[in-house]
């Protein structure tokens, strides 16, 4: 099994916690988006990260390489199967997506990729205004979600995966969640990121 993208990438991420949780054996190919390698391209035929190839079966999407994961090694489990969890986690793996990804990724891109990997300057007013607009209805609506310690149920899941997996993104420009306005957050992020298969998926081979 091979898994294509940089661990820089969040969504790369995702992949890569779901492998290291089941405990699976993979190779990993840090390639960036739109990489010229052969094997990526067949893969991921629009250049985007995470690919997967699994033995000559192709397939692109972090959460339809997540589903497909959990389908072949299903233990232990990271999609609850009762149909409100099920539903739960469905939502939060897209909230993580959709929601999450592209807001916080705003000073992200202004403060890390730009300036260290486009070599340009980024645009400090665009990424202090997302985190001062953007960012408080994000973290207001998940500080009321947090009631223990995982978001769906009482087990880890594809719902903190996907939710916690951006908050990485967001360290890496040494920004952190402000514990005095949403305590239930911040200390969820920081246990999730503390997870074994994070810390792996964390220090992945980066491009």
């Amino acid at each position: 099994m091979i898994v294509y993208g940089t661990s820089v990438s969040p969504y790369v991420r995702k992949v890569l916690v779901a492998l290291f949780e089941k405990g699976v054996t993979f190779e990993h190919k840090p390639v960036p988006f739109h990489a010229e390698d052969p094997g990526f391209q067949a893969a991921s035929p629009r250049g985007k990260i995470p690919a997967l190839d699994d033995d000559g079966f192709l397939l692109a999407d972090s959460s339809a390489i997540v589903h497909y994961i959990e389908a072949k090694h299903p233990q232990p489990a990271l999609i609850p199967t009762g149909a409100k969890d099920l539903g739960r986690a469905v939502w939060f793996d897209e909230y993580g997506d959709v929601e999450l990804f592209p807001t916080l990724i705003v000073p992200f891109v202004e403060r890390f990729l730009k300036p260290r990997l486009m070599n340009t300057a980024g645009d400090e007013a665009k990424a202090q205004a997302s985190i001062d607009k953007d960012f408080p209805p994000l973290f207001d609506y998940l500080e009321g979600q947090i009631t223990g310690d995982y978001l769906v149920g009482n087990a880890f899941s594809i719902a903190d995966i996907s939710v916690a997996t951006s908050f990485h993104n967001l360290r890496l420009i040494k920004f952190e969640v402000d514990a005095s306005r949403w305590p239930k957050l911040a200390a969820y992020v920081a246990k999730i990121l503390e997870r074994p298969s994070f810390v792996s998926a964390i220090a992945a081979a980066k491009n």
